[in-house]
């Protein structure tokens, strides 16, 4: 089993002032999926970020904050907003999937999983083996959820990872970003930005200046946090640039490709 992450700003555009999809981008990478399902059989779990559909929202209505009594039904409206946000995106990414014949179904986080203090602590993923033991591919991706601490919360596509990841024991985890890797700075800013080939410690953290966008949910720190508490369970992973061209197939068909493994040492 493989577990595929896209990153938010793969597919669509953050940066825009409207939500829109990166229409080339996306058809590129249902291609790379589809050759290498047709080239080898693999169970395949796809995991995508929210971009420009549901950032915006989730800054606007502070989800995950704590609020007054009153402020309730402002957040609730809130929470239906950045939800159906990120329904549209879904949506989007499953027809152009669809097109390319790939079974993808859609499995909203916000419709099974629950939190406590931002930390996802339920979710029952009998659906999730159900479709993967039919040839289906689940599809999921950065919602808002339920959470007993604070009413509703943000979840993001590299939590839904992790917790994938512990219940499923995929035989691979791969996310994509729109940089090779882990650096020490933003490289996208700094040329003497030094490249990880391999993440080992939490330690190292201190020396990063943070993101190459930004993100509500972590950026690039949060994703190497969550990888590591794989790695601690013996589940190695690995960012790579799904932005270069047929890196996606050949990271599928566990071909060499330029990126960070994350794990212990």
């Amino acid at each position: 089993m493989i577990i595929l992450k896209i990153g938010g700003s793969i597919l669509t555009n953050k940066d825009a002032s409207e939500s829109e999809v990166d229409e080339v981008s996306l058809k590129r990478i249902a291609g790379e999926i589809k050759r290498s399902l047709d080239n080898s059989k693999k169970e395949l779990i796809i995991v995508h970020g929210a971009g420009s559909f549901g950032h915006p929202p989730a800054k606007k209505y502070r989800i995950g904050e704590e609020f007054e009594e009153d402020e309730f039904p402002e957040k609730r409206v809130g929470f239906c907003e950045i939800q159906n946000a990120v329904k549209k995106l879904n949506m989007l990414i499953c027809e152009a999937f669809i097109d390319e014949g790939l079974p993808v179904i859609a499995l909203p986080a916000s419709s099974f999983i629950t939190a406590s203090s931002k930390r996802i602590t339920s979710g029952n993923l009998d659906l999730f083996k159900r479709y993967l033991s039919k040839g289906f591919i689940p599809i999921i991706y950065g919602d808002v959820v339920l959470d007993d601490d604070l009413e509703f919360c943000v979840i993001s596509g590299d939590q839904l990872i992790q917790y994938l990841a512990m219940n499923l024991n995929p035989d691979t985890v791969v996310l994509g970003t729109d940089v090779d890797g882990v650096y020490s700075k933003n490289p996208k800013t700094h040329d003497d930005a030094v490249f990880y080939e391999r993440f080992t410690s939490i330690e190292d953290l201190d020396t990063f200046e943070g993101t190459t966008n930004v993100d509500v949910t972590g950026g690039m720190v949060g994703k190497i946090k969550e990888l590591l508490y794989l790695a601690d369970l013996g589940i190695e992973s690995k960012i790579i640039n799904a932005e270069i061209e047929d890196n996606i197939y050949k990271v599928l068909e566990n071909e060499t490709v330029k990126g960070t493994v994350i794990s212990r040492s």
